[in-house]
């Protein structure tokens, strides 16, 4: 490949594009709520969430020092990660804790990015992430659900519009952001009902004098407030324009 090839690849990735229009941040928010808030779409996107979920657990594993045994992705959305090391330890409970809250980060993560304008680098850290991702995945629907989540992206990001990038991008973003929310709710539905006795939250109160339902506390405070931040950095990019506009 040329220089010049690879300088307009560089251009291309960390390139600013133009400033989205505050119709499509407004109404990519209002299609990632709906998504979320709609039973049998929610039943089908929670997908994103559970990888976004099963990723943190995996990132926070290898950050502490314990070895990534292998990740599953299954059909109802639920999932699992498994590390080995000590079974307690700071370790343990910092990778227990990273599920929930980490796809709202994500989320975060990736309003930061767009607050910045490159959408194509976006795209393409998407791309490398589940590639990763993909590696340590220990069953078929795992590995297909993420050949079908990367297709998704790599088609949007080299053969679609700048507009219809910039669509699907915030609509991702926003989904992350309101959809980290949801499960935490769920969760705690769940453990009323006596179905979660080893969810991430009764988990860490085993390690910690910490109970679980004060760990699902944390989660909601964390995800409500990532949600909040996130949404500031978003709406950062039509605010100006309604202020002018006054």
């Amino acid at each position: 490949m040329s220089i010049d090839g690879v300088s307009s690849i560089w251009d291309e990735l960390f390139g600013a594009q133009p400033d989205p229009p505050s119709l499509l941040v407004l109404v990519t928010a209002v299609i990632a709520l709906a998504a979320v808030s709609v039973r049998p779409v929610w039943r089908v996107a929670r997908n994103a969430v559970t990888i976004a979920h099963e990723g943190g657990h995996a990132l926070v594993a290898l950050l502490t020092g314990r070895r990534l045994r292998g990740i599953r992705l299954e059909f109802d959305t639920s999932g699992l990660t498994l590390s080995a090391g000590r079974p307690s330890g700071p370790g343990m409970i910092f990778t227990l804790m990273a599920g929930y809250i980490a796809p709202s980060l994500v989320g975060l993560a990736g309003a930061w990015i767009l607050s910045g304008n490159r959408i194509t680098l976006l795209l393409w850290l998407a791309i490398v992430l589940l590639l990763l991702m993909l590696i340590n995945i220990r069953n078929a629907f795992g590995v297909v659900s993420l050949l079908v989540t990367g297709a998704i992206v790599f088609g949007v990001s080299w053969y679609a519009s700048p507009q219809v990038q910039a669509a699907f991008a915030y609509t991702g973003v926003w989904f992350l952001l309101i959809g980290g929310v949801r499960p935490v709710g769920e969760l705690q539905k769940l453990r009323r009902r006596g179905r979660m006795r080893e969810s991430d939250a009764d988990q860490l109160a085993h390690l910690t004098p910490v109970p679980a339902v004060m760990w699902v506390g944390f989660f909601y405070l964390i995800t409500l407030a990532v949600l909040v931040i996130g949404a500031f950095m978003l709406a950062g990019q039509w605010l100006p324009e309604l202020s002018a506009a006054d």
